[in-house]
């Protein structure tokens, strides 16, 4: 069935301005459809298509070119067959090469991922709603990857879900097995039509191949259709997940030792087909990786991403008012930071203090899900004590509605400070738009939301509001319109604020282009610009950001050059390195870059930049690199280094950041991580091992080795401060 939405006119008149005249001709998705086959007997996922049941397949052949020449003939032929069982929806794959000994599969490591690698991509719409969705991603070397489709133009690749993959190298290429167990996807088992498509990439060519697309995009609402979907068994519906963890942390300065053995436990329960209640006691988060350290010379907050998978679970759901929202396609050089700031909730308020260290959850329960035309998050934390704050009960809740053909209205509600022992509460609402289904197969997304925080101590000016209107197209014109304001007292306990009693206006444009070039694969050019005000209207930052050129090649190295023009209001004296200040007063100065990447096919990879011009009333120079060697699919070796040399009136100083990855895959389920960091700030150098086993999708082994030293005579000789050992042993049981 074919949507329509009905757009206003001020959408049509900026789509007129963004979109332009239709490039290729638009291959219409929504007419491509297949019939599921129903088998009894399930494939052995073992990678070779010798089972029986795959000579029932519904089979797929009819793929085109997603990048760089759209719907045109792909360098090589690909089949893909379709059966289900009652229990789970089976893909199998066979993808032909030509050249078959120079298959990109260079990753063996679960969890870890390379865009260079060969892939298959399966991405299912349960419900077909033509808003959200799942991408089951699996690589030529068997390794597995998933997302959420947070939003229609945005994959949440950190989501962890349970499913299964396999892969053999044959004489003609490469075939896969695919196993999606129907207990890990939420759906409705009256609906038998789901939303479906299907991708390929080939890495050594950077060629994307699929079987439907719109404007070089493969998302939820551009999906075919896979029907005849019936009888699934979701079995009860119930997962638990029980775990011991064995712990020993020192701390070397006062040799003060502790060990702790807790069992953990983590159940999750579809209450209905759509909807899922899950409930954690002594949470751990031993298996989760280290944050990689940034170091701050501006004036305000960083932000880290959350990568906690309790948290990551339908996190889609929480999202509000397309703050901070993004595409993996995204041209911006504005701040990450700045576009995240006023979120509602960020999860990342809970189980870790302000300074980074991890704070127990007693207990949680988390209720997320969707029922009719409504979207549901409930989030309720009990977490332990800390300095300055007594154990604390969180509580959020999340509802919207869907409205028109892919657009929604909701409300948001926070209650608690993780961080201190006062009240807080806040109340949100927000309006997101999104209309894929533009002629050319363009994209028109906004978002108004408004929010009011109430905090003890903090009467009025505890407001924020904000809209966005955004073209995010893949290819030809695109551009972003956004603005905001928040308020003195606002005050998200639960959510992320980097700056308050600011307005913020933002607008980027730019143009994509394919050129029929055997040099250049895609060439960018476009404008962005930031202002950050004050709301009594007096000048924090500015920038403005010319990029004349960024240019992309077959391999997908990727060479570009940007120009910064920059104005900081300064209202008081920043003391931005210890003894180092500079004046309050009103500054401009411009700044130059240019960066180079090597594609991720290759297996030395680099990536470079260097950024040159004044800093405020000095000067700066920026260098950085990563390098990138994978000898073979057993082995990952990186360095990365941030050099900056800041030359002031009232100093100077240089900051580095350093850190080395050594990354061991004895096999596709044992594995050995280690992660090295060293920053001159704090003058700390940071260990983090990891040994993890994973002999299946949802059980797994963990020993972490964490330590902690400190060069506290600026000479290299290192103390050892603190240090941690945790073993970790989780098993998931299926009902």
């Amino acid at each position: 069935m074919i949507r329509s939405e009905s757009t206003c006119c001020l959408a049509a008149n900026v789509c007129l301005i963004l979109c332009g005249p239709a490039g290729a001709e638009l291959v219409d998705s929504r007419n491509k459809v297949v019939d599921a086959f129903r088998v009894d007997m399930a494939p052995v996922i073992d990678g070779s298509l010798d089972d029986d049941a795959w000579a029932f397949g519904t089979v797929v052949e009819d793929f085109h070119q997603v990048d760089p020449d759209e719907y045109s003939q792909p360098s090589e032929k690909s089949r893909i067959y379709i059966v289900y069982t009652k229990d789970a929806l089976y893909i199998a794959g066979q993808f032909w090469d030509r050249e078959p000994d120079k298959i990109s599969a260079q990753v063996l490591r679960q969890g870890d991922f390379s865009f260079g690698d060969d892939t298959v991509t399966v991405m299912i719409d349960p419900f077909n709603s033509g808003r959200n969705g799942y991408a089951f991603d699996l690589s030529a070397n068997g390794v597995r990857n998933q997302a959420l489709f947070a939003n229609v133009t945005n994959e949440n690749w950190n989501w962890r879900g349970i499913w299964h993959g396999a892969t053999r190298r044959t004489e003609y290429g490469w075939t896969a097995e695919i196993e999606i167990p129907f207990k890990t996807l939420s759906f409705d088992p009256k609906n038998d039509t789901w939303g479906l498509n299907f991708a390929r990439y080939i890495g050594r060519r950077s060629e994307y191949i699929g079987w439907v697309s719109s404007n070089h995009t493969q998302n939820p609402a551009t999906f075919g259709e896979m029907t005849d979907m019936h009888g699934m068994d979701q079995g009860v519906g119930l997962d638990v997940v029980p775990g011991i963890r064995i712990g020993r942390s020192t701390d070397y300065e006062t040799d003060a030792s502790s060990t702790e053995t807790e069992p953990t436990v983590d159940l999750f329960y579809k209450l209905t087909p759509g909807v899922t209640a899950a409930l954690t006691v002594n949470t751990d988060f031993s298996g989760t990786g280290v944050d990689e350290r940034q170091i701050n010379l501006t004036r305000f907050g960083l932000f880290f991403p959350e990568r906690r998978s309790f948290f990551l679970q339908d996190t889609d759901i929480f999202e509000f008012g397309r703050i901070g929202a993004g595409d993996y396609k995204s041209k911006s050089s504005l701040s990450g930071v700045e576009k995240e700031s006023g979120r509602p909730f960020f999860s990342r308020r809970i189980g870790l203090s302000d300074a980074g260290e991890t704070v127990d959850i007693i207990a949680g329960g988390k209720l997320t899900g969707r029922v009719g035309g409504w979207d549901l998050g409930m989030l309720a934390i009990q977490q332990d004590s800390i300095d300055g704050a007594d154990t604390s009960e969180l509580f959020v809740a999340r509802v919207a509605a869907n409205i028109f053909a892919e657009s929604s209205v909701g409300m948001i509600l926070t209650h608690g400070d993780p961080n201190s022992n006062r009240n807080n509460m806040l109340a949100g609402v927000d309006f997101r738009y999104l209309n894929t289904r533009l002629p050319g197969g363009r994209t028109l997304e906004g978002g108004f939301w408004y929010q009011q925080t109430e905090t003890d101590g903090l009467d009025g000016d505890d407001a924020a509001y904000g809209f966005s209107l955004a073209s995010p197209n893949a290819s030809g014109l695109r551009g972003t319109l956004a603005y905001k304001e928040l308020q003195r007292n606002y005050n998200p306990a639960l959510g992320f604020a980097n700056r308050l009693d600011v307005r913020d206006l933002s607008a980027e444009i730019g143009y994509i282009a394919f050129p029929d070039s055997t040099l250049l694969r895609s060439t960018y050019t476009g404008v962005d610009f930031q202002r950050i005000e004050t709301l009594a209207g007096e000048l924090q930052t500015q920038v403005l950001t010319l990029r004349p050129i960024e240019l992309a090649n077959d391999r997908s190295d990727k060479l570009a050059f940007r120009y910064d023009l920059l104005e900081e209001q300064l209202d008081e004296p920043f003391e931005i390195s210890d003894g180092i200040i500079i004046p309050a007063d009103l500054y401009s100065f411009e700044q130059y870059c240019v960066s180079l990447t090597t594609g991720e096919s290759r297996k030395l990879r680099a990536e470079l930049y260097y950024c040159g011009g004044d800093f405020y009333d000095g000067s700066q120079d920026a260098i950085g690199s990563e390098l990138i060697w994978r000898p073979n699919r057993h082995f990952r070796f990186s360095a990365r280094t941030d050099y900056n040399d800041i030359d002031l009136p009232g100093g100077s100083f240089v900051t580095r950041l350093a850190s080395v990855r050594a990354d061991i895959a004895f096999t596709n389920t044992w594995y050995w991580e280690n992660f090295v960091q060293y920053d001159n700030v704090s003058y700390s150098l940071g260990v983090n091992s990891i040994l993890r086993w994973v002999p299946r999708a949802g059980r797994e082994m963990v020993l972490v080795l964490n330590r902690e030293l400190v060069d506290y005579l600026r000479n290299r000789s290192f103390t050892t401060v603190s240090g941690d050992v945790t073993f970790k042993f989780s098993y998931t049981f299926r009902f």
